[in-house]
C-alpha cells in the first residue's frame, strides 16, 4: 500500500496541556474536515480525536500527501505554532500507518489497554468522514478493516476483561480516596458516552447522592433515569459543586467550564472541607490553578496514566495475542490490495498481447489469400492459445507476488518489456519469420 500517511500525537508524546490544543470536538471535526475537502481536494482524510490522542490520517491515488502541508492545516485550523508541537507529531506511512491504525483500534495504543470505547470512537471518525466525503477508495475498506480488527481483537482475547476504560479508572481513582460513598454526594458533568461510562461505575458504588449535570437538561434527566440520579440544572453549577464531595467532567466544551475563581467561592461556602475534582475531559473542564488550591484536589488524565501502569503488567499474554492478530491482519489486507490492484494491470496485458498478435496474424494472413477459411480460424485459434501460454507464467507469478513490486502490498509493476506488449512497436517486415 502506498500513498497513506498518518501524523499524530498521544499521551506518549504529547503532554495533556499540547493534546488540548491540538484536540477536535465534534463540531470542530466535522468543520476541519470540511476545510480539509476544500484545501487538498484531490486527498482523502480522517480525523480521530480522543482524550488520548489526534491524528489525521491522509491519503491520495496519484501521490502521498506532503506531510508538511497537513501539518501547515493543523496549525492554520487551531492557530497553534508549528514550533510548539512539531516534536510531539509522530510520522506513519503506507504499511507503517495502516498497521497503527489497527493497533489503535484494538486498543493496542490507549493509555488504558483493552478499553472498548476507542472502537466507537474509531467508527465515530469514520462516519464523520463518510458524511463530510473525505473518504474514498483508500481509507474506505482500511477503517473497515480496522473496525473488524478491533472487533476481533477485543471479542477473541481476554485483553478488554473486566471492560477498562479512562472512565472506570477515574471512578477506581476516587474509590482509592474513599472507603465508602453512602455518605458523599458525586457530581457528574457531562451528557456523552463517557458520563454514561462514568456513571455506570459510579452508580455501583451506591453514593448518598448521584447528581447528574448537563447543558440540555433533557439528556441529564435520561441519565438520571438510567443511573438512579438527580437530573440537576446547569445554570445552578456554583451550587451543585458546593453540594458535591466527588466531582467528575468529561464535557465537550472546548473551553473550561470550571475556573479558579469558581472553586474558591465553592471551598469558601463548603467551609473548606476537601472536594476532590476529576477532569478527563480533554480539552480540559476544569482550570489547571484550581491544583493550587488548599482542600481541592485535582486529577486529570494524565495523573490517571499511574493508576493504569499496574493493571498493563498483568496482560502481558493478551498483548501478545493481539499483536499477533493485527500483524496477520496487516499481511492480509496488503495482499488483499495488491490483488484487487492487480486486476486493471492484467487486464490490459491479456488486452494488449492479444491485439497485438491479432496484428501480426492479419498481416501474415494479407499474404496468404488463397488460404482456406478453416485454416484461417485454425491459426486465430492457435494464435490465441499460444499468447495465453505465454502469459500464464508471469501472470501467475505477478498474483503470487513475485514481480518486480515496489512497496509492501503494491502489484508487481507491469514493464512493457517484461511482456513485450509495446503496442508502439513496428516489426520491419525483413526481420519478420512468416
Amino acid at each position: 500500500m502506498r500513498n497513506l500517511i498518518l501524523l499524530g500525537l498521544n499521551h506518549a508524546t504529547a503532554p495533556l496541556e499540547l493534546r488540548e490544543r491540538l484536540a477536535f470536538s465534534s463540531d470542530q471535526q466535522a468543520r476541519a474536515l470540511r476545510a480539509f475537502k476544500a484545501r487538498f481536494a484531490q486527498h482523502e482524510a480522517l480525523l480521530l480525536s480522543t482524550c488520548n490522542r489526534v491524528e489525521l490520517y491522509a491519503a491520495a491515488e496519484s501521490s502521498a500527501p506532503d506531510s508538511s502541508e497537513l501539518i501547515d492545516f493543523l496549525c492554520d485550523f487551531h492557530s497553534v505554532p508549528r514550533a510548539s508541537f512539531e516534536q510531539a507529531l509522530y510520522r506513519r506511512q503506507d504499511r507503517e500507518a495502516m498497521a497503527h491504525l489497527f493497533s489503535v483500534a484494538a486498543s493496542l495504543d490507549s493509555m488504558v489497554l483493552g478499553e472498548t470505547q476507542i472502537l466507537g470512537q474509531v467508527r465515530q471518525s469514520y462516519d464523520a468522514a463518510r458524511s463530510a466525503q473525505t473518504i474514498g477508495p483508500i481509507l474506505h475498506p482500511l477503517l473497515q478493516r480496522a473496525i473488524a480488527v478491533g472487533k476481533e481483537v477485543l471479542g477473541s482475547t481476554s485483553l478488554a476483561e473486566g471492560r477498562l476504560s479512562v472512565a472506570s479508572v477515574a471512578v477506581d481513582h476516587a474509590k482509592r480516596i474513599f472507603e465508602t460513598f453512602a455518605d458523599k454526594q458525586v457530581l457528574s458533568i457531562g451528557g456523552g458516552k463517557m458520563a454514561a461510562l462514568v456513571l455506570q461505575h459510579f452508580a455501583a458504588l451506591r453514593p448518598g447522592r448521584l447528581m447528574i449535570c448537563n447543558r440540555e437538561l433533557r439528556k441529564a434527566e435520561m441519565l438520571a433515569a438510567r443511573f438512579a440520579g438527580d437530573a440537576v440544572p446547569f445554570l445552578g453549577l456554583i451550587d451543585h459543586l458546593v453540594a458535591a464531595d466527588v466531582v467528575i467532567s468529561s464535557t465537550g466544551s472546548t473551553q473550561p467550564i470550571i475556573s479558579r475563581l469558581n472553586i474558591e467561592a465553592v471551598l469558601k461556602q463548603r467551609r473548606y472541607k476537601p472536594m476532590f475534582l476529576i477532569d478527563i475531559a480533554v480539552p480540559r473542564d476544569i482550570e489547571a490553578s484550581v491544583s493550587e488550591l488548599d482542600h481541592a484536589y485535582l486529577y486529570n488524565i494524565d495523573d490517571l496514566q499511574h493508576a493504569v501502569s499496574a493493571t498493563q503488567a498483568q496482560r502481558t499474554g493478551a498483548i501478545e495475542k493481539a499483536r499477533a492478530i493485527v500483524a496477520r491482519h496487516v499481511d492480509e489486507y496488503l495482499e488483499w490490495h495488491r490483488q484487487r490492484s492487480l486486476g486493471p494491470t492484467i487486464d490490459q496485458v491479456y488486452r494488449r498481447s492479444h491485439e497485438l498478435a491479432r496484428a501480426e496474424l492479419e498481416r501474415t494472413l494479407g499474404k496468404l489469400p488463397a488460404l482456406a477459411l478453416a485454416d484461417k480460424e485454425q491459426l486465430e485459434e492457435l494464435t490465441r492459445r499460444i499468447v495465453n501460454k505465454l502469459l500464464h507464467d508471469p501472470i501467475a507469478a505477478l498474483r503470487n507476488g513475485q514481480g518486480n513490486g515496489q512497496a509492501d502490498g503494491e502489484p508487481a509493476r507491469v514493464e512493457e518489456d517484461q511482456f513485450d506488449v509495446d503496442e508502439s512497436a513496428v516489426i520491419p517486415d525483413e526481420t519478420r519469420q512468416t
